[in-house]
């Protein structure tokens, strides 16, 4: 446990470095840009359903879709801020892997292709686990539960996929995350209350690489000698 605090706190201290910001602004101003689409899109597709030409109608049908749509655009943020981040992903934890391994014994960049569906799948299986967890806030006593248990879950599967497929297949890191799945659920609790923390929730994919990076050194012996942990 110790040592997972202490990979969380080098995770912090990293994604206030220039290149987790750079990518921070880059990831945050696409989400936000494809939102903005999302809505006008939206709205326009309403309106396109309004039989009758009443200023006053389309100006109450406006308001009300505004309504529903920031609702929905604020459940869809978190899967689309996992697709968006998914492009730089990879270059952040080259970052992080240059401060605990030498040259020769880092990762390797995941196949355009492969990361693309990867991130895909992140970003699709995110919005069904929000969507039920979501449902699950009407239920009283159990919604904030529902949600950490939910995204702990989600966090912990896919963040360590990802760090994991650098350094091995996708079958041999699939195998090593069943083996280690309750450590990757706890790894993933500490992502959950990142997300869950309001301000903070949207650094979550540049902590979480920087964590799950470390975590997944942690679990690999064949990487942890004579490397130094910061």
């Amino acid at each position: 446990m110790t040592a997972m605090f202490d990979a969380a706190l080098a995770a912090l201290r990293q994604i206030m470095t220039p290149p987790f910001r750079m990518a921070l602004l880059k990831s945050l101003g696409m989400t936000f840009l494809l939102l903005a689409l999302a809505w006008v899109g939206l709205d326009k597709l309403a309106l396109s359903f309004l039989l009758v030409d009443h200023p006053w109608l389309q100006a109450a049908l406006t308001y009300a879709t505004g309504v529903g749509l920031f609702f929905l655009l604020a459940f869809l943020i978190a899967p689309m801020s996992v697709l968006v981040s998914g492009l730089f992903l990879d270059d952040l934890a080259d970052h992080v892997e240059a401060d605990l391994y030498p040259p020769e014994r880092r990762g390797r960049a995941i196949p355009a292709t492969q990361a693309i569906l990867m991130a895909l799948r992140f970003a699709l299986i995110s919005a069904i686990v929000n969507f039920f967890a979501l449902l699950l806030l009407f239920v009283p006593g159990i919604n904030a539960a529902a949600f950490l248990l939910a995204n702990a879950y989600l966090f912990g599967r896919e963040y360590f996929l990802f760090a994991a497929t650098r350094f091995r297949s996708l079958s041999e890191s699939e195998e090593m995350r069943r083996r280690h799945a309750p450590m990757l659920f706890l790894a993933g609790l500490f992502i959950a209350v990142f997300v869950a923390t309001p301000g903070l929730n949207v650094l979550t994919p540049l902590f979480a690489v920087a964590f799950m990076t470390r975590v997944h050194q942690m679990l690999s012996p064949e990487l942890r000698g004579g490397i130094a942990q910061r």
